[in-house]
């Protein structure tokens, strides 16, 4: 089975206290919404203490065009991106050895908050010495979603051809998708819980030598996935494309709709591969929020401790959209977990969607 063997992630240079973000919110929003201080709660609530950003807060104080927020999309995803490339394939705690650019057969390059012809990983490619060959596998418009089906395209792509070393790469920018004039209940929630990430997985298949550049005795495999879609939902999660650029979607009914939808899809994914909840001991879950964990929790009658390191990725850099998940693994394999060892990877997105994937180390 096509194996995990690299993930390393990347963080913009602006950092920024929750409480910052609040008093930017309470002066940009205040004249919107006679209720403001009751609103502004949600920044506390969140459990959100520090996020990463490409710029600083005093650019969102003022209006930007959707060209010059694009221009510099691209601009920043190529640079750090490259980054979080560079980090994944050297050596490490997770390598004893580099991976050569030229070793690479595909890579995936997920992201949903900017836009690029060609896209972000073509524009790497001329920056660093890959193989002209390597296949360029973009992936847009999944959202939080996206980081967990990146690595479920890479297993099929290692499935089916067995020497191939993937990677994974995600680019997150959403603070460039702030729009400094919608006064939306959606865009206040989205300011007191969005912000920009950087990670980079290689995956590896079964006939490839990448996997003996491990540093760890157990390896995580990838045993199986499932993506699902829930019909007519687009109006839970996206974006709204407008001429200033891209506007949030952001139903307040997602633990709900959590709790009642993903845990029948859990039990169909977890008896196909002749498991149940009590036999994963790692829970590799996208943090959407506060909100979304919890109802996870809920849903998935799991112990809240299985939460505990996406909750801690949540508290550090907030919602990060696809790039998120590539926190929350990087922090799971650091651990080294042991041989047989089973993990869940699960991340929900816009679709009304869900990607899980089974995960053992062996």
């Amino acid at each position: 089975m096509p194996k995990i063997v690299s993930v390393q992630t990347t963080n913009l240079p602006h950092k920024l206290e929750q409480e910052q973000a609040l008093e930017f919110a309470r002066g940009l929003f205040s004249q919107s919404f006679k209720d403001i201080e009751r609103l502004l709660k949600v920044f506390h609530n969140g459990e959100i203490a520090t996020r990463h950003f490409a710029k600083p807060l005093e650019w969102f104080k003022e209006t930007h065009s959707f060209q010059e927020k694009n221009d510099f999309y691209i601009e920043t995803a190529t640079k750090y991106g490259g980054r979080a490339i560079k980090k994944c394939l050297q050596y490490s705690p997770f390598l004893r050895r580099n991976i050569e650019y030229k070793e690479i057969d595909a890579i995936f390059f997920i992201s949903s908050s900017g836009f690029s012809t060609p896209s972000i990983e073509a524009r790497i490619m001329n920056e660093l010495p890959f193989s002209p060959h390597t296949k360029r596998v973009p992936i847009w418009g999944l959202g939080c979603a996206g980081g967990a089906s990146g690595f479920s395209r890479a297993y099929d792509y290692c499935r089916a051809y067995p020497k191939a070393n993937v990677l994974v790469l995600s680019v997150e920018l959403c603070s460039l998708t702030f729009q400094h004039d919608d006064h939306s209940k959606s865009n206040l929630v989205g300011t007191s819980l969005f912000s920009d990430g950087v990670g980079c997985a290689l995956l590896c298949g079964d006939e490839s030598d990448a996997a003996e550049a491990s540093a760890f005795q157990a390896i995580p495999e990838v045993k199986d996935t499932m993506s699902t879609l829930m019909p007519n939902s687009e109006d839970v999660m996206g974006w709204d494309v407008k001429d200033n650029g891209l506007y949030v979607v952001f139903s307040r009914d997602i633990p709900n709709i959590i709790r009642g939808w993903l845990k029948p899809n859990v039990d169909e994914f977890l008896e196909k591969n002749s498991l149940t909840g009590r036999d994963i001991k790692h829970f590799i879950a996208h943090p959407g929020g506060k909100k979304v964990l919890d109802a996870y929790i809920d849903a998935l009658e799991i112990p809240p401790e299985k939460t505990e390191i996406s909750k801690a990725v949540l508290k550090e850099f907030g919602n990060m959209s696809s790039a998120t998940v590539f926190y929350v693994m990087e922090r799971f394999m650091a651990r080294m977990p042991e041989r047989g060892e089973t993990g869940l990877m699960a991340a929900l997105g816009p679709g009304f969607s869900s990607e899980l994937l089974y995960i053992q180390w062996t």
